[in-house]
């Protein structure tokens, strides 16, 4: 991207009485982070929906509007891959929480890539994929916002805790329907290695094309694997994801099919960005809400076609 127009990709929530100016770097965090500080904080999402992460490079929009928020939040664990260093040197100067980093070491999961041994330690960063998990975040996010405003703390644990409330019951959601998959058909297999915390969390194996970061490739082995696994397991569906292009799902597909096994598209899910703003898929709920009920009901599992909130649109249902 190069000039200096926001691009399209910055949401901003409005809130007229709000006190505090706060960006977040990706939806999963901005929109928890709305939730608890409620009318008292601005919100502003430098990456929407469809946004890749891993590959965003900030413009000069980015650093003048990161440069006047009194607070900024990210996921943090290398996520944020070509905007680390420009939050590293804001640090600095200004209040810069990474979520990840307050989360248990003992419930990350390895980011090694590839077994890449010269490439630098990190844990997988797409933690909002396990909701019980990424909820741990919203007593910090609260603890966090306090410290700016601390005559609202009261306030910003209560709705913390309101919204953590909410949270565990489409966790338990989550864990119901993806156990009304039959047990041998509970394989998803998505663009990248975006989805090992939702696997482990609510009980389906999980297998990428490319690793954890997009930027790395897709290689010929990885595919034919794949699609001996899609073929000897008889799997009916792959999903591609609304931030990452389908070429290698596709080219299974199409590995699979001169191979005679047929493999449909069994929908698309929010990966490392969310839905488009205003949706019930562009709220953090409404992304888990969907994934959820994508994949069951793709792979034979029982969900409501609405899911769990009834709000579901559903549109990308393949």
């Amino acid at each position: 991207m190069t000039g200096c127009t926001r691009t399209p990709s910055a949401r901003t929530v409005d809130s007229r009485d709000s006190d505090v100016h706060v960006v977040a770097t990706v939806a999963m965090v901005g929109d928890l982070v709305q939730r608890v500080g409620g009318s008292k904080v601005q919100v502003t999402t430098l990456m929407g929906s469809g946004v890749d992460p891993h590959l965003y490079k900030p413009i000069r929009d980015d650093f003048r509007m990161l440069q006047s928020a009194d607070v900024i939040f990210a996921v943090g664990l290398m996520l944020e891959g070509r905007l680390r260093e420009t939050l590293q040197r804001l640090s600095e100067n200004h209040e810069v929480q990474s979520l990840g980093d307050h989360l248990p070491p003992d419930q990350l999961l390895d980011g090694d890539e590839d077994g890449d041994a010269s490439a630098p330690a990190h844990p997988d960063p797409h933690v909002w994929m396990d909701i019980a998990l990424w909820s741990l975040v919203l007593p910090q996010i609260a603890a966090l916002l306090s410290q700016t405003m601390p005559e609202y703390r009261s306030e910003f644990f209560q709705r913390a805790d309101l919204a953590a409330g909410e949270l565990r019951q489409l966790h338990e959601y989550g864990r119901t329907v993806i156990a009304s998959i039959p047990r041998t058909s509970r394989v998803l297999i998505t663009s990248h290695d975006a989805f090992h915390y939702f696997g482990r969390a609510y009980g389906i194996e999980v297998l990428g094309v490319q690793g954890l970061s997009t930027e790395s490739e897709a290689g010929l082995l990885r595919v034919n694997e794949l699609v001996d696994i899609l073929v000897a397991r008889k799997v009916s569906a792959v999903f591609v994801e609304t931030s990452v292009p389908r070429k290698s799902i596709e080219a299974l597909i199409e590995g699979a099919a001169s191979r005679g096994h047929r493999v449909r598209i069994g929908g698309s899910l929010y990966s490392d960005a969310m839905g488009e703003s205003g949706t019930w898929e562009g709220t953090y709920a409404g992304m888990l809400d969907h994934n959820l009920t994508v994949v069951a009901r793709a792979l034979g599992g029982t969900a409501p076609l609405r899911g769990y909130s009834g709000l579901l649109s559903m549109k990308d249902e393949g």
